[in-house]
């Protein structure tokens, strides 16, 4: 089972807005979140687009937590649209729009981080190949003990895991 944060771990209210400033706290608190967001994915995509993958792997931790708030922060706004509509729309308006300028941004992240994971891929299946083909240079030929060979072995030591 895993443990569930807390309300108290958003930088917003999970309640539904009960004044204009509930309302424009909590779009400006979860257009903050946004922001850092993609400030986290746009570095993710230059590292990654750099090819330095070990520093990208590095900011998982903060695009997690920023991902969770972020779901967690536009369910709550569903929830309570009209209460948000209501008592602040222009801050609604504002938080729609970013939203919706939001999205290209994720899907080009996603776009670079799948073509890496093919790159990474072909590059591993291509060493597998190669090992695998030094090992068919065996004599087709009886052995001393006059055994058949048993033929083309695999590649050793080489495990490609699919799954990411």
């Amino acid at each position: 089972m895993t443990a569930q944060p807390n309300a108290n771990s958003f930088p917003f209210s999970l309640d539904r807005p009960a004044s204009k400033q509930d309302a424009d706290g909590f779009c400006s608190a979860l257009s903050g979140t946004m922001e850092a967001l993609l400030s986290v994915i746009e570095m993710e995509t230059d590292l990654v687009r750099a090819g330095k993958l070990k520093e990208a792997g590095e900011l998982q931790p903060d695009k997690a937590r920023l991902i969770h708030e972020y779901t967690r922060g536009m369910m709550t706004a569903k929830e309570h649209a009209v209460a948000l509509g209501n008592l602040s729309p222009s801050a609604t308006q504002s938080l729609r729009r970013q939203h919706s300028e939001f999205q290209p941004v994720l899907r080009i992240n996603l776009a670079v981080l799948s073509t890496a994971r093919d790159v990474a891929n072909s590059i591993v299946s291509t060493v597998a190949k190669a090992a695998g083909a030094k090992n068919a240079t065996t004599p087709t030929t009886y052995g001393r003990d006059g055994g058949a060979p048993s033929g083309p072995q695999s590649a050793r030591g080489i495990a490609v895991k699919q799954a990411v």
